[in-house]
């Protein structure tokens, strides 16, 4: 795609939504360089990190295109992003389909032809989003959200949790239920939810268990960091995961522990209601 051309383009995509360490860009973008193709990155679930500055940046390694949600640990309202790299130019003109004009090409497909109806509320909530990400505050909170992760896996694997790449690089922790406990992972995610901890259910590599019903949980830290748990409460909520699934058919120690994870909560209000 380096000059006019009406073949069909090479695009090499890298990203995950639930891969708990930092992909390798650079390898990405050498490979792509070598057969001339569109480097596009899809960051959804660790844009925020990037905007803080707690991970790298795919634009650094020379990537063309990043698609990205609002939300998740960019903590804006749903929504999403397409950015890239090039020059812009007037949408409703016809332009070369290059590398350089990947702005007008992408706004062309985008607007109006797939997408209309832009949300004024939503687009004014995000720029408070993105506003908020360049605070120092913020680069702060995304260094919390590592170290939360980090302590929580450390924690979950005393424990006896299998986890996919034994750590995290990200916010993100992914556990094979299934090797840890003999339980799929939406057994796990419906107990869990019964004391009140919220995660999914989740297939993990060559799982064999069906999608449904798959062998893993995955958990992040965003949430409980925003609402200011530090290093030191991840091994309680370690230990009160643990303490769930062993306990899953113990209604009375259920609600007890429902109870001592509301009454946590309850000295780490929402932000909303400070």
């Amino acid at each position: 795609m380096t000059e006019k051309t009406t073949t069909k383009p090479k695009i090499i995509i890298a990203g995950f939504s639930s891969y708990p360490r930092e992909l390798n860009y650079a390898k990405f973008a050498e490979i792509g360089n070598e057969v001339g193709a569109v480097l596009m990155a899809d960051m959804a679930h660790i844009a925020g990190l990037i905007a803080g500055k707690a991970l790298r940046n795919p634009f650094d390694d020379g990537f063309h295109i990043i698609t990205t949600t609002t939300h998740k640990t960019l903590r804006g309202p749903r929504g999403a992003m397409i950015l890239s790299q090039g020059t812009v130019s007037n949408p409703l003109k016809p332009v070369d389909k290059t590398i350089k004009n990947l702005p007008t090409l992408v706004d062309r497909t985008v607007f109006p032809g797939i997408q209309g109806g832009p949300h004024e509320h939503i687009i004014a909530a995000k720029a408070v989003a993105l506003g908020e990400a360049q605070k120092p505050e913020y680069r702060q909170y995304c260094q919390q959200i590592l170290k939360n992760s980090k302590r929580l896996a450390d924690e979950m694997m005393k424990r006896g949790f299998k986890l996919i790449t034994n750590g995290t690089d990200n916010h993100l922790i992914l556990a094979d239920v299934k090797a840890s406990f003999n339980l799929d992972g939406g057994e796990v995610e419906d107990v869990l939810d019964e004391i009140g901890l919220t995660l999914n259910k989740n297939v993990i590599p060559d799982d064999p268990l069906p999608p449904y019903r798959p062998s893993g949980i995955r958990l992040g830290t965003p949430a409980i960091t925003t609402r200011g748990l530090k290093e030191k409460d991840m091994a309680l909520v370690a230990e009160w995961m643990l303490q769930a699934i062993k306990n899953r058919k113990n209604a009375k120690k259920l609600t007890s522990l429902h109870n001592e994870v509301k009454d946590f909560c309850l000295q780490f209000p929402l932000p909303s209601d400070v």
